[in-house]
């Protein structure tokens, strides 16, 4: 856990870790951690923290700004030394994790929770020193300082239990006979709230028990004063009792002594008892459970009763953990237990009818047959009377609709109610609020658990690799998991990797996991069947793609409509538990996804619903609409940089959707980075070369700057085959320019045939501009080959193509480069007009900070390092460092620390150079960029050699010889022999 926090809202907003005050930056960042102090534990939609932090007048980029703030909160509370999450995402939005940590207004209410108990048991000194230290937790008034009507109905709210805390304190003060010391701080409160007639009730009864009768009567007449001029209404029945009973000095006035503590009450025989048998071998769902534990802690004066409601998947558990529970507190419930399976999605029976439940209720509770009513009011009315001084606690399972249930609630504030169903239920309000449970999946542990509970631990505890896997087959749900145990348990003579190798057919699972009485496939058809019919196509249709997530612009695409139609479905599918929300990615967007199991069930309805042609089409227009938006996020990211696309024509994208879309090319790419993964294997395994190498070469720089290195390899590799198989030739040569690139950061030697391969293809395909990017990659081979002519000559034929097809990118790069070998020529100042063209080739494009220009202005600070001019040099380091780090492009930040750390080095600055470098080295060593790494280490052996480290200083070197040696770069390989003998010279 780490640091405890410490959040405080009964005053001005504080938050504080350990002993020191934490600083939560503007406004709308403390407005968003107000909003979700106000339900620790509980969302806050998106749509909520909109409204609030704009007053209803948000701009069009709320949504992304929201998203911003919380993250800064995150980062906040990590500084603060907090290992994990403190504000997660759920839908739709964010909920604050109270395990742990401490709010102050929590604390306030357990501890006058705490002195209501003592009160109620005669512990009158335990009570007031409970009262006493809730009290104390105030510092004004709740929320101080945060705005907007949601926060301050809040603050209004916490403010009534404050002052009713503070009045059942005073009676339990009075109560003890401290009525002099009373007086002073009810005259003020009295002063504060006039109108407040429990404080001049309590003020005149301590004045009067302190022999100040003349004193209780003036306040009398001061608080008659006030109602009648405020409110033109006389003072209430019990102000005007006491002031009766103080004019006749009425004995009951005197101050009683300390109640005796009162002994528990008997426990009663509980009738009737109508639960189903408790569920063999449950496990897990402790936190569920807890959950529904607050139910039997709801207050009694509340005059409603308590409502739980557990929703979920078909499958997922939710009548078992309603029977688990409900056997766990039947102790809380002396006058029985009723349960009622509603059928709200047995396609054998419609739904059961409240009338009929009411009757069988009735007569379970003791009412003759004859004596229930025939009109269904009637019936409603007397089931509540009957339970109305009963504490019966009601199971109500499988609910369709609240319309169904709502004859079925009861009125009295001392019975339970649970329902489950697979719907939300909005209209159905639980009390308390955390008694909303929503199941998900069962854990890891929890599934192997329950394997082992019905198969046993002879034959689990030692295959449990392949217990593991078969969770995960059956996606972790009760219901798969129990039919896999069940079929283990009928076959002894099975091992578990048997079952395993039968479900790992995904064309198979369905049919394994629906023989006999419980099957997965009746289980999610209940569902199904109750889907409007655009809902079901939606779900349908995204059967068809094996993105591991998406957002709302993928179901527009599949359905060729609007995404705010295509929203709405999807959070039908939601609400229907066909859909879970992930998360809320960086763009600002929802992510939803699919179990495994309900999506090989979507496919298949896919396959008997939806024609062959209305498949490949539907599939068709998510493909081109992915590719659209992948082309315009790396033209955003490297404008007029030359990216080798295919034939695919492009779906249009709504202007709107992709500014929003591509406000943050790169957090886009990041959000979307498993389903590019995804699309890219589907595609070519579908035939569509065309579809994965285009996708591939869009996300190729991407893969580079954030290092997801085998996710590269994977795309090209599976996209290359494809295009193989069909004859594609510039397909092939735009995936054997990736892999080339690819292999370019840990090996030149398996680089360069990939890179002869890309130029062969881009020639037959006639594409001077592939052409031109292959013998660019390859003159930097030469050129860490040692052989700078053929490299300067490679170089000097690709540059005017650059500049003809208008690849800005490419014509720097190319600059750079050609500065790189004349620097390694001697010829520093022949390097500076490359360098210095370079950068301004970059900085004509206007946008000023590209991962281009930053290599722009490293080659320009090399140069400057040789022509002798170190503090120019740092100047261009430290300018490219930034523009790498806005990037978070990891490769390059090594590249620039190393430039930093060596002109670091030129200025004799040896402390901060070794700072530089050594943070330079974690980050390549991070990024497995042997090559840099070995630069690096080169460098701060010149530091350490400099400070007369040599024993040190040679080992870094040789282990950068080593390196160089590995990747086939001899160029660096001689520089490592030069040091070398420098530090033996």
């Amino acid at each position: 856990m780490g640091t405890q926090l410490g959040f405080k809202v009964l005053g001005p907003l504080e938050v504080s870790a350990g002993d020191e005050d934490i600083s939560l930056g503007g406004a709308r960042q403390r407005t968003i951690l107000a909003l979700l102090l106000l339900t620790p534990g509980r969302v806050v939609s998106v749509d909520t923290m909109v409204e609030t932090v704009w007053n209803m007048n948000p701009p069009t980029t709320a949504r992304t700004q929201v998203a911003i703030c919380v993250a800064a909160l995150r980062k906040i509370f990590k500084a603060a030394g907090v290992d994990e999450d403190v504000i997660v995402t759920a839908h739709p939005g964010y909920l604050l994790r109270t395990d742990g940590h401490r709010i102050d207004s929590l604390e306030f209410a357990a501890l006058v929770h705490e002195a209501e108990a003592h009160a109620g048991d005669g512990r009158l000194k335990e009570s007031a020193h409970h009262y006493a230290r809730a009290l104390g937790l105030w510092r004004g008034t709740a929320f101080a300082g945060v705005g907007g009507q949601v926060i301050d109905d809040e603050s209004d709210r916490l403010e009534e239990h404050r002052l009713n805390a503070y009045d059942d304190s005073t009676l339990v003060h009075l109560e003890l006979g401290q009525h002099q010391e009373l007086i002073p701080e009810l005259v003020a409160r009295v002063r504060d709230h006039p109108l407040r007639e429990r404080i001049r009730h309590h003020l005149m009864l301590a004045q009067y028990r302190s022999g100040r009768r003349a004193d209780a009567m003036e306040s009398f007449r001061e608080a008659r004063r006030h109602l009648i001029d405020e409110l033109g209404i006389e003072p209430g029945p019990d102000l005007q009792e006491l002031h009766d009973a103080i004019l006749r000095d009425d004995p009951s006035l005197a101050a009683a002594a300390p109640a005796a503590e009162r002994a528990p009450a008997a426990p009663v025989r509980t009738i009737p008892s109508e639960l189903p048998p408790d569920v063999p071998g449950f496990t897990g769902r402790e936190a569920e459970l807890g959950a529904l534990d607050s139910l039997v802690g709801a207050s009694e004066e509340d005059r409603s009763s308590a409502i739980g409601l557990i929703t979920g998947a078909a499958g997922i558990g939710k009548s078992g953990l309603a029977t688990r529970w409900a056997f766990r507190v039947a102790e809380h419930f002396p006058d029985g237990q009723l349960f009622a399976d509603l059928r709200g999605y047995d396609p054998q029976h419609d739904p059961t009818r409240a009338h009929e439940v009411l009757s069988r209720f009735l007569r379970a509770l003791g009412v003759p047959a004859d004596q229930i009513p025939a009109e269904p009011d009637d019936r409603i009315s007397l089931y509540r009377s009957v339970l109305a001084d009963r504490r019966v606690l009601i199971v109500l399972d499988n609910a369709r609709s609240y319309t169904q249930l709502r004859p079925l609630l009861p009125g009295s504030g001392k019975c339970g109610v649970v329902v489950t169903s697979r719907d939300q239920m909005e209209q159905l309000v639980a009390w308390p609020s955390q008694a909303r449970v929503h199941l998900g999946p069962l854990s890891e542990t929890e599934s192997v658990g329950l394997l082992t509970t019905i198969v046993g631990e002879r034959r689990i505890g030692p295959a449990r690799a392949d217990a593991v896997r078969l969770a995960r087959l059956c996606e972790h749900l009760p219901l798969a998991l129990r039919i896999a145990a069940a079929r283990l348990a009928s076959k002894p003579h099975w091992p578990v990797k048997f079952l395993v190798a039968r479900l790992s057919d995904e064309r198979r699972r369905l049919d394994e996991l629906s023989q006999g009485e419980s099957q997965i496939r009746a289980s999610f058809a209940l569902s199904y069947r109750y889907l409007s019919s655009d809902s079901a196509r939606l779900f349908r249709l995204l059967g068809l793609i094996e993105v591991p997530d998406f957002t709302a612009w993928a179901a527009a695409a599949l359905l060729n409509n609007e995404v705010l139609d295509a929203e709405r479905l999807i959070e039908n599918l939601v609400d229907a538990q066909f859909l879970e929300v992930v998360s809320m990615d960086a763009t600002g967007q929802l992510r939803y996804r699919f179990n495994g199991l309900l999506r090989l069930y979507a496919s298949e309805c896919a396959e008997l619903d939806e024609s062959e042609p209305d498949r490949h089409a539907a599939a068709d227009r998510f493909w081109r609409t992915f590719l659209t938006l992948a082309e315009e996020a790396v033209q955003l990211l490297f404008p007029n940089s030359t990216v080798t696309h295919g034939p695919v024509r492009r779906r249009r994208v709504d202007t709107y959707l992709r500014e929003e879309l591509l406000a943050a090319p790169l957090e886009w790419y990041e959000a979307e980075r498993l389903g590019i993964v995804a699309t890219v294997r589907q595609a070519a395994r579908a035939g569509r070369a065309d579809v994965a190498w285009d996708l591939t070469a869009s996300s190729g720089t991407f893969f580079s700057m954030r290092n997801y290195k085998e996710d590269w390899r994977n795309c090209s590799q599976e996209a290359l085959r494809a295009a193989h198989d069909i004859g594609d030739e510039l397909g092939q040569a735009a995936m054997h320019y990736n892999l080339g690139t690819l292999e370019m950061l840990s090996s030149f030697d398996a680089a360069a045939p990939h890179f002869e391969k890309a130029l062969r293809f881009y020639t037959e395909a006639e594409d001077a501009a592939g052409r031109a990017m292959s013998l660019r990659c390859m003159a930097m081979i030469d050129r860490v080959r040692g052989d700078l002519d053929t490299a300067m000559t490679r170089h000097r034929e690709a540059l005017p193509v650059f500049r003809e097809v208008g690849d800005h990118l490419g014509e720097a790069h190319s600059l750079h480069n050609m500065a790189g070998i004349e620097l390694e020529l001697g010829r520093p100042e022949q390097a500076r007009q490359f360098a210095l063209d370079a950068v301004r080739v970059e900085e004509s494009t206007g946008s000023g900070s590209t991962r281009n220009l930053a290599q722009a202005l490293c080659r320009l600070g090399q140069v400057h390092l040789a022509l002798g001019s170190p503090a120019e040099a740092e100047s261009s380091f430290i300018r490219a460092v930034r523009i790498v780090k806005e990037q978070n492009d990891t490769l390059g930040l090594a590249h620039t620390l190393l430039g930093l750390g060596e002109a670091r080095l030129a200025k004799g600055s040896l402390a901060t150079a070794e700072t530089t470098l050594v943070d330079a080295l974690d980050i390549a060593e991070e990024g497995k960029s042997p090559l840099v790494a070995g630069q690096i280490q080169l460098a701060l052996a010149a530091v350490w050699q400099r400070r007369g480290e040599a024993g040190r200083a040679r080992g870094l070197v040789l282990t950068a010889r080593e390196r160089f040696t590995a990747v086939g770069a001899p160029v660096w390989v001689r520089r490592a022999d030069d040091a070398l003998g420098a530090l033996i010279g």
